[in-house]
């Protein structure tokens, strides 16, 4: 089989990340889905954060051009020599050159509908310190001292998103007559970005929030698409486990599970699905990933 693209279908407990605010009101972004609602973090944010920790932004150059931040793309610096360009740019200072990502992601979703729960903050310590330095009253002249009340939508909830790596486009960059990266270099930005959604986190109001897997399927597969975005399901805690799902994991796929008792139907997925540790899931797809670049 011609295998053409990396493709994982993950589900984590996740926060999601904060839309328009109102005042002091924040509220998380949502999708609205058969009558409901469901918070979600967008596949913008999780690209970003999967760039920044899988190490690839390290060489990232920007300019800001006619006030327009963009990232520096030229013959000498482009997507073969420069991994922070792996993600797609689009470069207008001179010609335009428009270069998709190498890789893709959809919203991460929730697997249950949105329940509203509000956190209430206040900076009263730094207001405090103010009003104690300045010889204020903090209860007569609150607002002299800055003493501001805030509050937020909070969601970590299951969420299930999927990432596909298109293997051919990795180190390829068709706008410029030049060689492209070599598989050593290859397989190390495709391994970089496996190491960042194994590891991925995230920092949301200040808090670290841990966005592991606790459940993974994917490998490489013959077809450019999120091959299994449409058979990985969560319903009441518990994974649907369909003959669909179990038919594409026998295509040469695999499965990883994080045991914690994450899904109520923790012992019927070891038992149908067969999975290994999460650990030795990403340890499998970095070897295959070596040995289809051949190093």
């Amino acid at each position: 089989m011609n295998k053409k693209s990396l493709t994982l279908t993950v589900i984590a407990n996740m926060t999601s990340n904060y839309g328009e605010g109102l005042g002091n009101i924040s509220s998380v972004q949502k999708v609205f889905r058969n009558g409901k609602s469901y918070a979600t973090r967008s596949r913008e944010s999780l690209k970003n954060a999967v760039m920044e920790q899988s190490g690839l932004y390290e060489d990232l150059q920007t300019i800001v051009d006619k006030k327009v931040n963009q990232k520096i793309v030229s013959k000498e610096l482009n997507a073969t020599n420069c991994r922070a360009l792996e993600g797609g740019y689009m470069n207008t200072m001179n010609n335009t050159y428009i270069r998709k990502s190498s890789f893709y992601l959809t919203d991460a979703i929730a697997c249950d509908d949105f329940v509203n729960e509000t956190r209430f903050h206040n900076n009263l310590y730094m207001a405090t310190n103010y009003a104690k330095n300045n010889n204020i009253n903090l209860q007569a002249e609150s607002g002299k001292c800055g003493l501001m009340p805030y509050q937020y939508e909070y969601d970590k909830t299951m969420k299930i998103y999927s990432i596909t790596i298109d293997l051919d486009m990795i180190g390829r960059d068709d706008n410029f007559e030049v060689e492209e990266a070599d598989k050593k270099e290859k397989a190390y930005r495709v391994n970089a970005i496996l190491n960042a959604i194994e590891n991925l986190s995230l920092v949301v109001k200040g808090n670290l929030d841990n966005a592991e897997p606790i459940f993974v399927v994917g490998g490489l597969v013959d077809r450019k698409t999120h091959y299994f975005e449409n058979v990985v399901k969560v319903k009441d805690g518990k994974l649907s486990i369909t003959n669909d799902l179990k038919a594409r994991i026998q295509s040469g796929c695999s499965v990883g599970l994080l045991e914690g008792d994450n899904f109520k139907n923790e012992l019927e997925i070891k038992e149908e699905l067969k999975p290994v540790s999460t650990l030795e899931f990403f340890e499998k797809l970095r070897k295959q990933v070596d040995e289809y670049y051949g190093v």
